[in-house]
C-alpha cells in the first residue's frame, strides 16, 4: 500500500468523496485486504450507520466482521484488546468521546502499556474511532474534546484528521499499523468533500501539512479548527496580513519541525485547539516554539480555544461559547501590528 501526504497522488484516479464516506472506503478497502480487520460498534451494521461511515459493511463482510455492540464502552474497549492478542486488527467506534471514559482502564491500563510490558515483543493493533460533538445544543456531556488527555499517555498514538484525504489515509495507517491509535473525528467535518484518491494509502504520523502559506503569522490548528483557521486566514487578508496555516494531522506524535520551521519564518505563533484553553495541545505546541525559538519571537504567542467552563446546554449561549472567525482574527491583526 502507498504511503503519501498529498492528495496530488500523480498517476493515480480520484474521486470528490465526503468525510464520512471517505472513512468508509477506508474501512471498506481495509477489510478486504486483510480478514483480521473487524468493526465494532453501536449500529455499525446499520444501512446509515455511523453517519455513513460504516454503510454496507456488513451487507458486505458480514456481521460477523461488523458487530453491532451494546452500550457499554468498557466492555467493547476490553474485547477489542482481546481480539488484538488473539491476532486481529479491531476498529472500535465510540459515538461520544465523552462516554470513552468509561474506558479508560482498558485504554490507559492496559491499551498503552501492552508493548512496553512485553519489552515491544507484543503489540496491540488497535484502532478507536472516537467522535466529537459540537453545537445543536449538545450540551456538557456531548461535546468535550479530551484528546489532549490521550495524547499525554505514551503508547497511544493521537491523530485528527481534518480532511476526507487524511481520514481515510489516517484510518488506514491506524489499522495497518502495530500501535493502538485513537482516531478523533469531528462530526462537524463528516459532510466536508475533498479529492481522494480511489486506490488504497497511507499517511504517515507525525507529518504536519501546510494548507495555507503567509510570511506575517503563523496559524497552527487541528481537526475541526483547520477549516476555521482557513476562514480566519481569509479574513486576515482582506487587511494585508498573510497566515500561514498548519494542520498538525496528529498531536502525538507532534510535528515540531514543522512548525518551528514555519515561526522561524513568520516570528509570530497563535495555536488553535478545539478544546478547553488550559492544559491543551496549545499549551504544549507553544512550549515547543519557545524551548527553540523564544528570542526569535516577535510578539507573544496566543492560545485560542475553549473557555475554562464546561459547554452551555443552550443553543444562543453556546453560540457565544466557541470562538468565532471575525474574534479570533481581531486578536491575531494586533499581534501582527
Amino acid at each position: 500500500m502507498e504511503q503519501s501526504n498529498s492528495p496530488g497522488m500523480s498517476g493515480r484516479a480520484h474521486n470528490e468523496i465526503t468525510y464520512a464516506e471517505a472513512l468508509r472506503q477506508g474501512l471498506y478497502q481495509a477489510m478486504e485486504l486483510s480478514e483480521q480487520v473487524l468493526v465494532m460498534g453501536q449500529l455499525v451494521d446499520f444501512a446509515r450507520g455511523v453517519f455513513g461511515s460504516t454503510g454496507g459493511l456488513a451487507e458486505r463482510f458480514g456481521r460477523e466482521r461488523v458487530r453491532d455492540f451494546p452500550v457499554s464502552e468498557s466492555a467493547m474497549t476490553a474485547l477489542g484488546i482481546g481480539a488484538a492478542v488473539a491476532g486481529m486488527r479491531p476498529v472500535l467506534v465510540h459515538h461520544r468521546i465523552d462516554f470513552m471514559f468509561y474506558a479508560m482502564d482498558a485504554i490507559v491500563n492496559w491499551l498503552s502499556l501492552w508493548r512496553f510490558k512485553s519489552n515491544c515483543e507484543s503489540v496491540l493493533p488497535v484502532t478507536i474511532r472516537a467522535i466529537v460533538g459540537k453545537g445543536w445544543g449538545q450540551g456538557p456531556q456531548h461535546s468535550k474534546s479530551p484528546h489532549a488527555w490521550y495524547a499525554h499517555v505514551p503508547g497511544l498514538t493521537v491523530a485528527m484528521p481534518a480532511t476526507p484525504f487524511d481520514a481515510k489515509g489516517l484510518l488506514l495507517e491506524s489499522i495497518f499499523g502495530e500501535n493502538p491509535v485513537i482516531m478523533v473525528e469531528h462530526r462537524s467535518l463528516y459532510a466536508l468533500k475533498d479529492r481522494v484518491p480511489v486506490r488504497p494509502y497511507r499517511v504517515r504520523f507525525g507529518c504536519a501539512a501546510v494548507r495555507r502559506a503567509g510570511e506575517h503569522i503563523t496559524l497552527v490548528a487541528v481537526g475541526a479548527m483547520v477549516p476555521f483557521a482557513l476562514r480566519v486566514a481569509d479574513l486576515l487578508e482582506q487587511h494585508k496580513v498573510q497566515a500561514e496555516v498548519i494542520d498538525l494531522r496528529t498531536i502525538s506524535p507532534l510535528d515540531s519541525e514543522s512548525v518551528c520551521k514555519s515561526v522561524e519564518k513568520t516570528g509570530r505563533i497563535a495555536v488553535i485547539d478545539p478544546a478547553w484553553r488550559s492544559f491543551g495541545v496549545s499549551g504544549e505546541v507553544i512550549a515547543r516554539v519557545a524551548e527553540r525559538l523564544g528570542r526569535c519571537l516577535r510578539a507573544d504567542p496566543l492560545r485560542i480555544g475553549y473557555p475554562d467552563s464546561h459547554t452551555p446546554m443552550s443553543a444562543a449561549l453556546e453560540a457565544i461559547y466557541y470562538p468565532s472567525e471575525v474574534d479570533v482574527a481581531a486578536q491575531l491583526r494586533k499581534l501582527c501590528r
